[in-house]
Formats: C-alpha cells, sequence, structure tokens
C-alpha cells in the first residue's frame, strides 16, 4: 500500500478487548516541561504521576462462559507505550470538513454524488485527518441540488463505520431557503436532520434574501434542539451585524465561518464586527490553510488577534482537502496552528488550542487535558517542545478514547559526510548502531529513526 494512503493503525495494546481499555504511556514530555507517566483507563485519563511512578494496570482476563470472577482468572497488565522523545497534548479536532468532496480535485468531468463514491472518499478523508492528529471532525455536507441526500446518507454511513476511531458529525448545508425556490431546500433540511445529521448550517450569502435563510435555519435548529454553523464570508457589515443579532439568544451553540471578508473591511467596521460577535456569543471558525470555496469571495483569513482581542471564541478548521478551491489542502489541524503562528503572530499556545480546546468547543465536546479524569483524546508528537512540534510534527501517535487508534512514523536519511562524525550534532539512530532519541548514533542512508 502507498505511503500515502491511510493504513490500518498499528496499536502496542494487547489484542485481548478485556485489556483494550487500559494503557499505560510513559516517559512522555508535557508542554509545562514535565515528564510524565499518563495511565487510561475506560476512555479515559485514569491517572498522571512523575516518570516511572505509574505501572500498567492490572486488568482481569476474559471469563470462560459460566465461570464467575475470581475462580481461576489471573489479572494481566494493560497496554504499555514509550513516548520518551514526544510531546503529549489533548487531541486536536477539526470543526469544518467537507467530507463529501474532498480528493475530488484530480477527478475528471464534475464531481460524482453516488453515495458509493462520497462514503468512499469520505472515509478516506477522516482517515487521513485521523492519522494527522483529529480525533472529532464536523462535516459540512450539501444536500439538495445534485446532491439530494445521498451524499449525506453516505457520510452518515462513513460516520457508523468509523466509530471507535474518531468522531464525525454532519452539516446539512441546502444552498437555497427562500421564497418558491427555497421551498424544497427547506423540506429537505428537515428530511436531513430527521434522517441524523447533527447540525444544521448552509451559505446564506448565496441566497436572494440572506436574512431570510438565517431565520429559516434558526427555526429547524429550533424544532430540533439542533447547533447551527453558518458558513459566510462576513464582508458586509449590517449583514454581519442582523446575523450577530439573531443567533445571540442561542449562545454557545453557533458558528460561523471562515469570515475571511472581515479582513478586507477598514479597521472601525472589523472592531464593530467583533465586538458584535463577542457580545452574540458566536464561535468563528477560520480556515487558516485555504478557503473551502463555498462562499462568494473565497480567499484569506479572518483577522484572528483582532477578534480574539475582543473577546470572540476563534477556532480553526481545514476547509478544503484537496478539492477545486484548494487542490492542495492537507487537512492538517497541527498546519493551521503553524499557520496561526507564522502568519497571525499568535503563541504556540494559542494556536494549538484554536485547533483543540477551541475546536472541541465549537463542537460541543467535553474539554480535555493532559490530567486524571479528562477523556483520553490525546495526540503524541515526536518533539520536547509545542513550537517544534508545530514546526516539524511529521511523527504522531494518536489515542482516542483510551486506545491507540493511528500512528505515523517518518524516517530521515543523510548521505555520508564529514558533518556525520561532528560531536554534539543531534542523530537518528538506527541498524543498531544509534539511539532513537535524535542524539546518538552514527549516519549512512541505513540508518532508521523517527523524524524529530
Amino acid at each position: 500500500m502507498p505511503d500515502s494512503q491511510p493504513q490500518p493503525p498499528h496499536s502496542p495494546s494487547p489484542s485481548d478487548p478485556a485489556d483494550r481499555g487500559s494503557l499505560l504511556l510513559s516517559g512522555a514530555r508535557l508542554t509545562d516541561g514535565r515528564t510524565v507517566d499518563v495511565r487510561l483507563h475506560g476512555g479515559r485519563i485514569e491517572a498522571v504521576g512523575t516518570a516511572g511512578s505509574l505501572t500498567p494496570r492490572r486488568t482481569l482476563g476474559s471469563l470462560p462462559p459460566g465461570r464467575a470472577p475470581g475462580t481461576g482468572t489471573r489479572p494481566r497488565p494493560g497496554g504499555h507505550l514509550d513516548l520518551g522523545g514526544y510531546l503529549l497534548l489533548p487531541a486536536p479536532a477539526d470543526p469544518h470538513v467537507h467530507a463529501d468532496t474532498a480528493l475530488t480535485a484530480d477527478s475528471p468531468g464534475p464531481v460524482s454524488y453516488e453515495p458509493e463514491d462520497v462514503q468512499r472518499r469520505a472515509t478516506e478523508a477522516a482517515l487521513l485527518q485521523l492519522g494527522q492528529g483529529a480525533t472529532a471532525l464536523r462535516a459540512h455536507v450539501r444536500v439538495g441540488d445534485v446532491a439530494g441526500l445521498g451524499a449525506l446518507t453516505a457520510v452518515l454511513r462513513t460516520r457508523r463505520s468509523l466509530r471507535g476511531l474518531a468522531e464525525l458529525t454532519a452539516v446539512a448545508m441546502p444552498r437555497v431557503l427562500t421564497g418558491v425556490a427555497g421551498a424544497d431546500g427547506l423540506a429537505m433540511l428537515r428530511d436531513a436532520v430527521k434522517m441524523g445529521a447533527d447540525v444544521v448550517g448552509g451559505c446564506p450569502d448565496l441566497d436572494p434574501d440572506p436574512t431570510g435563510y438565517v431565520e429559516a435555519v434558526l427555526e429547524v435548529a429550533a424544532e430540533h434542539g439542533c447547533p447551527v454553523d453558518l458558513h459566510t464570508d462576513a464582508a458586509d457589515p449590517a449583514r454581519l451585524a442582523r446575523l450577530a443579532a439573531m443567533v445571540g439568544g442561542l449562545r454557545p451553540s453557533v458558528a460561523i465561518g471562515p469570515c475571511d471578508g472581515l479582513g478586507r473591511l477598514p479597521a472601525d467596521a472589523v472592531s464593530r464586527a467583533a465586538d458584535q460577535l463577542a457580545a452574540a456569543g458566536v464561535t468563528v471558525v477560520c480556515l487558516p490553510q485555504g478557503a473551502c470555496g463555498t462562499a462568494d469571495r473565497p480567499g484569506g483569513t479572518a483577522p484572528v488577534r483582532l477578534l480574539r482581542a475582543a473577546g470572540v471564541r476563534v477556532a480553526a478548521g481545514s476547509g478544503a482537502l484537496r478539492d477545486v478551491s484548494n487542490p492542495v489542502g492537507r487537512g492538517d489541524p497541527l498546519e493551521a496552528a503553524y499557520l496561526l503562528a507564522s502568519r497571525h503572530g499568535l503563541r504556540p499556545e494559542e494556536a494549538y488550542d484554536a485547533v483543540s480546546a477551541a475546536a472541541r468547543s465549537a463542537l460541543g465536546l467535553p474539554e480535555v487535558r493532559v490530567e486524571a479524569g479528562f477523556p483520553a483524546e490525546l495526540v503524541a508528537v515526536r518533539g520536547d517542545r509545542l513550537a517544534g512540534a508545530l514546526s516539524l510534527a511529521y511523527s504522531r501517535i494518536v489515542v482516542h478514547r483510551g486506545r491507540v487508534v493511528a500512528r505515523t512514523s517518518a524516517v530521515r536519511e543523510y548521505g555520508d559526510s564529514t558533518a556525520a562524525s561532528e560531536p554534539g550534532l543531534p542523530r537518528q539512530g538506527g541498524g543498531g548502531r544509534g539511539r532513537r532519541d535524535g542524539r546518538g548514533g552514527s549516519g549512512g542512508l541505513d540508518g532508521r529513526g523517527d523524524m524529530a
């Protein structure tokens, strides 16, 4: 199987289902500089202690039929994973993906919305993003027009097939909801929610009556108790002010994005808009890796620092993953955080928060910290500092519900040269001649080791 294709995850945990609920992560580095052991059990973080202080949890093995506990069963140690050389972080989440059009940039002719094709693409895209660390995804899915309800059906099937690997939720996105033309879209939106769509949304900018579109979405959301997630470029201050006023009573279950048009407005208009969004309790989901092409004028990124300074909750999503609006989209949350730090001046901790804590909040998911009692949704990245992890986040180990669900190991090789013998240079071991912690070993292209 080519390296670029998602592959079945390798887990160091024992294959016995009785043991899969327990896992010890030893020697992991945290962002505060501590090196710790972390024990997971039952999908949550059970304990965090100094390195070497914790042991694998012992669980009872499987019982034969009719055998009571304590009659011949022996405690078995849970799984153990050495995370020496890795930084352990709360897992990212992606609040803005387009699973129905993902991986279509090179497709000849129009995009196929046949359910089988959409399900295949959506599954591959979700696994790619899972490998990059995102254990929760919100897929914005078009309903009506050519797609009908077929694309949503396919994404809901993908959601079921990924159960235990990642959490996938679906946003139903009709194109038009007002006037005679919008009657079918409104009926289809209601049908989509009845089918299992988790969120109602769409792009009011594309409707002849944007305010009426928002009213229709809010009506359906109120009928079914659903969150709301709307696409807008936010380039019209008056329209954005009306939207903020309309959704203000629904806090905190409303997200809008990508709001890239805010960056083209005068500073005073942006400041007023930011204050209105903050007062409404709206979450803005920006797309640092490129627009998704749903809004009228995609391009650029929302003014993240200004929004944050005004008190707006800002999360970051990936948008397009290799479709026509972004043929090189990676769907990588750590790249989104890197871009927020490198292009928008956020500190690495603030940038990572946008793809982890803020993104999870936008999805209505519980908070994750590397502390006892919190959900075991984690990603381990090769490195010892967050800034370095965002810069060179090649090797990753992903934990969902307390078990390893994906891992990516990268290899860097060098040819022989005089530099190979220089003392004090970081090295990657391989072939039994060096260490895998990036500190020892001698070189050559036959060496193997994780990229630091």
